[in-house]
């Protein structure tokens, strides 16, 4: 019923030629894995390249951050008006590090998905509890808190496109990943309290992806839950033979 999605973060890395340089390396390597929806997020410089670069392609090119107003004086981001226009069709909003670095908060949060859906981006919204939070039982609290302002005074009827992306602060680029049982628990926290805001129709179509420190090796382990509906990938999916096995593994 939902489509597995496979979505890779490249952070602060790769020029617009290496990222066409990945394309070129990487798209014979997934092009018969059709029924799994695969995207790349490059940095703001290479998304131009890449939109064009994949035209032909089965993947398709999202941003890591985006603003929620359309224009103004606020120098250095991007709009979303900015996103569809050069063919963007995903954004990544509210990633860990964009709230650890750059004070991203559960409210802006909420209004880079109102502003995303309104303009037809795939919204992939990161939610996550840090280390002392889980020791100190408080994922459910903070996973809950999370979900709950991000979607506050949308219409349930408005949030088909909705992706969440589960991502333990503590996995991230650590190298420590939670097990699939921890995972598959942070997902059903997530999806009840998404059926509690928005209702049980729009929580069981919603995509949860599973993301920190996904590797080709674990990936099989965590896509065949029945929660976890694919990947939010980082350091693994810079190489193309390594993001292609991830894609390879999940659908196995």
């Amino acid at each position: 019923m939902r489509k597995l999605l496979i979505a890779a973060n490249w952070k602060m890395y790769k020029t617009p030629a290496e990222s066409t340089a990945f394309l070129t390396a990487f798209a014979p390597l997934v092009k018969h894995h059709d029924k799994t929806e695969i995207v790349l997020c490059p940095s703001m410089t290479s998304l131009p390249a890449l939109v064009d670069a994949a035209r032909s392609k089965s993947v398709s090119i999202g941003a890591q951050n985006m603003h929620w107003l359309n224009e103004g004086a606020y120098t250095g981001e991007t709009s979303p008006t900015m996103l569809t226009a050069i063919g963007a069709t995903h954004v990544l909003i509210g990633h860990s590090e964009r709230r650890q670095y750059f004070n991203e908060t559960d409210t802006t949060v909420n209004l880079k998905l109102k502003s995303a859906l309104a303009h037809s981006l795939t919204p992939i919204v990161c939610v996550g509890e840090h280390l002392n939070e889980r020791e100190s039982n408080l994922t459910a609290n903070v996973l809950k808190l999370q979900v709950s302002v991000a979607l506050e005074g949308i219409d349930p009827a408005a949030l088909a496109p909705l992706v969440i992306a589960y991502e333990p602060v503590w996995a991230i680029g650590t190298g420590r990943t939670a097990t699939p049982e921890i995972a598959e628990e942070a997902h059903k926290i997530i999806r009840t309290q998404i059926a509690q805001v928005a209702g049980s129709s729009v929580a069981a179509a919603t995509r949860i992806l599973y993301g920190g420190s996904v590797k080709p090796d674990n990936a099989t382990a965590l896509c065949r839950l029945d929660d976890i509906d694919g990947a939010l990938v980082g350091g693994a999916s810079l190489d193309p033979a390594s993001f292609a096995q991830i894609i390879i593994n999940a659908t196995h």
